[in-house]
């Protein structure tokens, strides 16, 4: 205690004149300020990139890159060129030469397969349909919910691809449905004559068969388990087979529905699987036509 309190003393007894002096600081500015030969230019080059390209310039760059919807759009678009231009090559003439072989005799073949067809039992033919891709439907969804759910690449994968196929699939069925215009069983004159109906709800070609193949094939190209396969496509097979028994379409308008379907499920799927997920796409086998 006696030596805190002698502090103030010392300083008392000794003159803080005759202190020693304390070295006075290095002032750092004036240095600087002497080296008048400082230059910018003199620094390596890519001293500042880093400040460039820092957190600082983040914003802009995510402003610049497309939004979910214009990637959407664009992947789209390209999947329609794809589809349209399919038909054209030299590896899908075979699926050509069968497709059109097959449409031209089930034109001819039209009115004499409906006049043959079971009567009756319209509504319970219709309800089976109905059931049936609601099924399909609600299937592909809730893979897609799980694949969200727990994070799981292929199941969300299936999902995305399936409606993209759908989206695809509209774009070429209500084109199609315009241009053709043709009537449905016992419109007219009952022949199902073309060019005579122009709206989104005509005959040609079979939406519910274009649309459930099209959701069949993801789902049987993503899980190629033979079961899995069997059931996608019974599914779709019965909406088809239904829809045609309840006099909704001409046998024609079937067949080229499904293919269709089968087709533009097939480019979408091919188009933007991953290989690491499916064996079917590792394989590539293309199903266009």
């Amino acid at each position: 205690m006696g030596t805190v309190f002698s502090l103030p003393g010392f300083g008392q007894i000794y003159p803080f004149d005759s202190l020693p002096s304390l070295p006075a600081p290095h002032n750092e500015i004036s240095g600087l300020a002497a080296n008048a030969d400082f230059d910018v230019t003199s620094l390596p080059a890519g001293t500042f990139d880093q400040d460039a390209n820092g957190p600082a310039a983040s914003p802009d760059q995510d402003a610049e890159r497309p939004g979910l919807v214009k990637r959407s759009v664009r992947r789209v678009l390209k999947d329609q060129e794809g589809i349209y231009l399919d038909p054209f090559k030299r590896s899908n003439f075979k699926w050509d030469a069968v497709v059109l072989a097959g449409t031209t005799v089930l034109l001819i073949e039209d009115r004499h397969i409906e006049n043959n067809l079971p009567s009756g039992h319209y509504t319970f033919y219709q309800t089976t349909s109905d059931v049936a891709i609601a099924a399909l439907g609600a299937s592909a969804g809730a893979v897609w919910l799980y694949g969200i759910k727990t994070d799981n690449p292929h199941a969300k994968e299936t999902g995305v691809l399936t409606l993209e196929t759908l989206v695809n699939t509209f774009l070429i069925y209500t084109p199609m449905q315009l241009i053709a215009a043709r009537q449905r069983p016992g419109e007219g004159n009952g022949h199902g004559d073309f060019l005579k109906h122009h709206s989104i709800n005509t005959s040609f070609p079979g939406g519910h068969a274009m649309f459930t193949f099209a959701m069949a094939t993801i789902v049987s190209h993503e899980y190629s388990q033979k079961w899995v396969q069997v059931l996608a496509y019974s599914a779709a097979s019965a909406v088809t087979l239904t829809r045609f028994l309840a006099r909704d379409h001409w046998a024609s308008d079937m067949f080229v529905g499904g293919a269709l379907g089968i087709g533009i499920g097939a480019h979408v799927f091919h188009a933007h699987c991953d290989p690491d997920l499916s064996d079917s796409c590792k394989h590539h086998v293309r199903f266009i036509f």
